[in-house]
């Protein structure tokens, strides 16, 4: 066995503990910065290719630790793209996609009390989806994802088929996340200040 490689049966206390860690320095954030970041992060994916090639995007509604991209739902109307943001169905207890046209109408309080699209918004199937962009509490740099727990995003990235984007913070971008084999990775990381290409083997068969 190698003697560098963490015990599985220790990855999820792991988790726990860098959880609470990144949302102890998110809370230390100067007020205003989040807002900031946030700004410079949409610039520079606004800028990139992979974007402006993407014609069917995911975006997120973000929570109070996550940088807020919304205003790409703007930008995506303008240029004729299909915007979608997460929808909880209760009866497959998971996450899939609806089509969003006006986030200050289409979006109601969501299963977890995060905003999502309305029963009006139509559903879009994840693998008809080539752009999703996915919040973490950490990345690290060969894609993997540290989630809130739950899995939900790993069962979404998992029917995905277009391209997943990691958004963080820059002191997000971790050397090395713990992971399990249900764990999905990225392809990209976005922060304020980078665009990383990253590895997304890690969790293939």
């Amino acid at each position: 066995m190698d003697s560098r490689r963490p015990d599985p049966q220790g990855i999820p206390g792991l988790k726990v503990t860098l959880r609470r860690e990144l949302r102890r320095q998110w809370r230390a954030l100067a007020p205003g910065l989040r807002g900031e970041a946030s700004t410079a992060a949409v610039r520079q994916l606004l800028g990139r290719p992979e974007w402006q090639a993407a014609r069917r995007v995911l975006l997120y509604a973000p929570l109070a630790d996550e940088l807020d991209l919304t205003a790409l739902a703007g930008p995506g109307r303008k240029e004729d793209r299909l915007v979608a943001l997460p929808r909880f169905d209760a009866a497959r207890g998971e996450y899939g996609a609806a089509v969003v046209v006006d986030l200050g109408r289409d979006l109601v309080p969501g299963q977890f009390g995060v905003p999502e699209p309305g029963a009006h918004c139509p559903e879009v199937p994840l693998n008809q989806l080539d752009f999703a962009l996915v919040p973490g509490l950490g990345f690290d740099h060969e894609g993997r994802r540290l989630g809130r727990g739950r899995g939900f995003y790993d069962r979404l990235l998992s029917a995905l088929h277009g391209t997943a984007c990691g958004v963080a913070m820059d002191w997000q971008v971790l050397g090395s996340i713990p992971a399990e084999p249900h764990d999905q990775a990225v392809d990209y990381i976005l922060t304020p200040t980078r665009w990383l290409a990253v590895a997304r083997r890690f969790a293939d068969p």
